[in-house]
């Protein structure tokens, strides 16, 4: 090295830094790779024993975010049980009428027409949030039964939680596919599901970091007289 000329000994060095610069980043990106895995693997368990309660506590009212009949019945269920003073359906297509959703979840017509509000402004899980914040607010309710799926249940609670802070809310997971027993590692479609949920979950919790306020202008809450 002591004959070495200084263009030589530089290059040698800028190849050792960036030899340990690259160690450094492999091993950092195994880090962030373990640590993706193992995350998903603890929230595709955790959904997946989530079930609802036999006897959920009563609450001043339920919020159902639309996304399958198996919610739309649950919802139906527990206002009839006498759970929820009032339901917010949220979510529900521009184009379904109040008379097509009725029929479609069943149950007594009467009380559908007295105390189930429709939300036809939002389109994704952030707006169902700052939806059912507006009707919160407009009714000044303390308590909540929240109703989805139970693989949207984590990311449901998170943004919710962040809008309606007032608000107790309460969880009640909808289960379409039994998959406590680890099943969903060898079922593609219950792995896409829960892959996908998981990258919309950990990109939920990113967003916190970011204030979140009321951005959509559309349609506002329909009241329980809004036109069929």
């Amino acid at each position: 090295m002591a004959g070495m000329a200084p263009a030589s000994r530089i290059e040698t060095r800028t190849r050792g830094r960036a030899r340990r610069v690259l160690r450094v980043g492999a091993i950092l990106a195994l880090a962030v790779a373990t640590c993706f895995v193992a995350g998903f693997g603890w929230f595709s368990s955790h959904v997946s024993r989530l079930t609802a309660p036999m006897n959920p506590p009563k609450a001043d009212a339920i919020i159902v975010l639309t996304g399958g009949q198996s919610r739309l019945d649950a919802a139906m269920s527990l206002l009839e049980s006498g759970k929820g003073q009032r339901l917010l359906i949220s979510g529900v297509h521009p184009a379904a009428s109040r008379k097509q959703l009725q029929l479609a979840m069943g149950g007594d017509s009467k009380l559908f027409a007295c105390c189930v509000d429709i939300d036809r402004a939002a389109l994704d899980t952030i707006g169902n949030a700052e939806e059912s914040a507006k009707w919160v607010g407009e009714h000044a309710y303390g308590s909540i039964i929240l109703v989805t799926n139970n693989y949207h249940m984590p990311r449901s609670l998170l943004e919710m939680g962040r809008l309606l802070r007032g608000a107790r809310l309460e969880p009640y997971p909808v289960v379409n596919s039994k998959l406590d027993d680890g099943s969903w590692l060898v079922k593609p479609q219950a792995l896409r599901v829960l892959f996908t949920e998981y990258n919309k979950y950990l990109a939920a919790l990113a967003r916190g970091v970011v204030p979140v306020r009321l951005q959509h202008a559309g349609m506002s809450v329909a009241d329980a007289s809004a036109k069929e």
